[in-house]
């Protein structure tokens, strides 16, 4: 009975960390849960070494699972609703009603702070990216919208028409951009970030970062690169062409005006400030 349940964990644990690699979990929130929950089946120096493999340059889930080392596994647990829930408060003050709100790729945080505020009664619509090549803006404006938030999709290279184009005399007030690592330098998110950063100060948008504070990361977080075949999954043979896929990018903290965690809406110095005496 004993080896017939070790059996199940293990098969439990490998769909897991198979669906972190392959992006089926999708969030640096989900990636970090599900990873806990993996660890929690079959804790050890393997298992840790293994689940951060998948996603190293995730501070959040790197960040975690070093808790779980020593910590309680509930009580890690409960931080993700709790920092969520505190974060969904503050997000609520910032959104007025009439706002069109710019966000990109896919981040839990954000579309969880944008369906509390529709559910608390604030009016606002979602401009979004579709997030080439995994597409993860559909999974931002599927979630959205079955919350009732009006969204509207833009591909990714309209990223300079949907933050200047005006609708109805309104265009996008505020945009909130997710984050995978919280570092000194600013923030790594989703490639096309360092673009909106850019194109918000030319636009005069505020650009908000809102993210969970053990995102943080005082090291230095290498940039993802992916499998070409994501971006050409037929690419003709001998074609001798050279495809690059970096996951992420750097969003420098001086187009942030301000990060949201748990912890408060802060200037980013203020917030880098904070964290460090947290840690």
């Amino acid at each position: 009975m004993e080896k017939k349940r070790l059996l199940e964990k293990k098969k439990i644990f490998n769909k897991i960390a198979k669906d972190i690699k392959n992006v089926k979990i999708q969030g640096a929130r989900n990636i970090a849960k599900k990873a806990l929950y993996a660890y929690s089946l079959i804790p050890g120096e393997v298992s840790l070494k293994k689940l951060i493999s998948l996603r190293p340059t995730e501070p959040l889930l790197v960040n975690v699972l070093k808790k779980a080392k020593t910590g309680n596994f509930e009580k890690i647990s409960s931080h993700f609703d709790s920092a969520q829930n505190e974060i969904n408060k503050l997000v609520f003050k910032l959104i007025g009603n009439g706002e069109i709100i710019y966000t990109h790729c896919h981040s839990t945080n954000v579309a969880n702070a944008l369906i509390y505020a529709k559910k608390k009664g604030k009016r606002f619509e979602v401009y979004n990216t579709e997030t080439r090549p995994l597409f993860q803006g559909r999974k931002t404006a599927k979630e959205l919208r079955k919350a009732g938030i009006k969204v509207t999709m833009f591909v990714d290279s309209a990223m300079d028409i949907s933050l200047s184009k005006i609708e109805r005399g309104r265009k996008v007030t505020k945009i909130f951009l997710g984050a995978d690592a919280l570092l000194k330098k600013g923030v790594i998110n989703k490639v096309g970030s360092g673009v909106i950063g850019k194109l918000s100060k030319m636009n005069k948008i505020p650009l908000y970062v809102i993210a969970d504070s053990w995102k943080y990361s005082a090291n230095p977080v290498k940039i993802e690169e992916r499998d070409f075949h994501e971006v050409w999954g037929k690419i003709p043979k001998n074609s001798r062409i050279k495809i690059e896929n970096p996951a992420f990018e750097l969003l420098k903290k001086k187009y942030i005006k301000k990060i949201v965690t748990e912890l408060g809406i802060m200037k980013y110095s203020k917030f880098l400030k904070s964290v460090k005496k947290k840690n």
